[in-house]
């Protein structure tokens, strides 16, 4: 086992991450001492994992489960609604706890009903992907809105988060893919060593073995604990999570929320986000090489062919990050260090065009 502290301005709580670490879980809910436990947790995950959790939890504690549909519809106004709903019909009262077991979808989704439930009561983050180890730490909770991805949120830090690995083995291949896609981000905008460590023992997702996906997964929570420690709301340096986020938000919101996954998404806003560095900051970065590997990888490496860079710009300048219509986009000096510009949705339209039409079958 392997824990790792996250220290915010106003919280301290432990990431734990292992082998069956699951079963450190009625430790920490005896230490709160909750009234009600409610599990939430998505059809996908109750079917392998429910009621084996919701059995080991409920000799101790009165424990109420629901259960949402898998994927990123999930994320809306109607389903926190009906969670609260339950909530109250099950008499839930502010020293009941939360757990949100699954991927980011219910982690968002929950962490937001617990923010927001009686002004706030507390919870507990069991991540059961890839991708989640960058979502379920850090206490950024929200659902979305048709105009954008994560619009509707708060900043609201979990109690713990129970990492543990055994659940990641029954991920389909393409939701490993969308995790990774994050791990790549944590290694390009903070740790060359992680990124060349990737690079070398990772030429495709059958490569990713219990050492590696612990490595993984220890070293990518880290870097966003480091950052979130520093900038818990997003005032400054936590900006640089959003490294491939903001063009990859917009393709996903232009697919329709769970068209195409998020790290997918992100892995193509990475690419555009590296070309843009070297086109205006003028650095040396291996352009090409990320490319090859991501097609390796599986990832896609150009925006969708039925999506229209203007109607992709119009998503961007609605993200939270932009003010008075520019643009902010993070940018490697090198891997493992970032930068940002700013850019008019005109100049921003033209260079996405750009790399559209003339570097996405080259090199840049």
């Amino acid at each position: 086992m392997k824990s790792i502290e996250i220290n915010t301005t106003d919280s301290k709580y432990p990431v734990l991450v292992g082998e069956e670490i699951i079963n450190e879980l009625t430790t920490i809910l005896h230490d709160l001492a909750p009234s009600k436990v409610l599990l939430v947790t998505d059809t996908n995950v109750n079917q392998l994992y429910g009621d084996e959790l919701a059995n080991m939890i409920s000799p101790h504690f009165t424990t109420l489960k629901y259960v949402i549909k898998s994927g990123e519809e999930a994320k809306s106004f109607d389903v926190f609604y009906e969670l609260h709903t339950f909530a109250l019909k099950q008499q839930l009262d502010r020293k009941s706890i939360i757990i949100a077991f699954g991927g980011g979808v219910v982690g968002d989704l929950t962490g937001f009903v617990a923010a927001t439930f009686m002004r706030g009561v507390p919870y507990i983050q069991v991540p059961t992907t890839l991708l989640a180890h960058d979502s379920a730490v850090g206490g950024k909770v929200a659902i979305n809105h048709p105009e954008g991805k994560n619009m509707i949120g708060a900043f609201y830090q979990p109690k713990a988060v129970v990492y543990d690995s055994q659940f990641l083995r029954s991920l389909p291949k393409e939701e490993m893919r969308s995790g990774f896609a994050e791990v790549v981000k944590h290694s390009l905008i903070r740790s060359e060593s992680l990124y060349l460590f990737l690079r070398q023992e990772i030429h495709d997702l059958n490569d990713i073995n219990t050492d590696r996906l612990q490595k993984m997964i220890l070293e990518g929570i880290q870097i966003k604990a480091d950052v979130v420690s520093k900038d818990e709301r997003e005032q400054g340096l936590r900006e640089i999570l959003n490294f491939g986020h903001t063009l990859g938000h917009a393709i996903e919101a232009e697919a329709g929320y769970g068209k195409l996954s998020h790290g997918d998404c992100v892995a193509t806003g990475m690419l555009f986000a590296t070309w843009l560095s070297i086109k205006t900051l003028h650095v040396s970065l291996p352009y090409a090489e990320l490319k090859t590997w991501f097609k390796q990888i599986g990832f896609p490496t150009e925006i969708p062919d039925t999506q229209d860079t203007e109607q992709l710009i119009e998503k961007m300048i609605k993200d939270k990050k932009t003010k008075a219509n520019q643009i902010k986009m993070i940018l490697l000096t090198k891997v493992g260090e970032t930068t940002s510009l700013t850019f008019t949705k005109e100049e921003l339209q033209s260079l996405i065009n750009e790399w559209r039409t003339s570097e996405q079958g080259g090199e840049a």
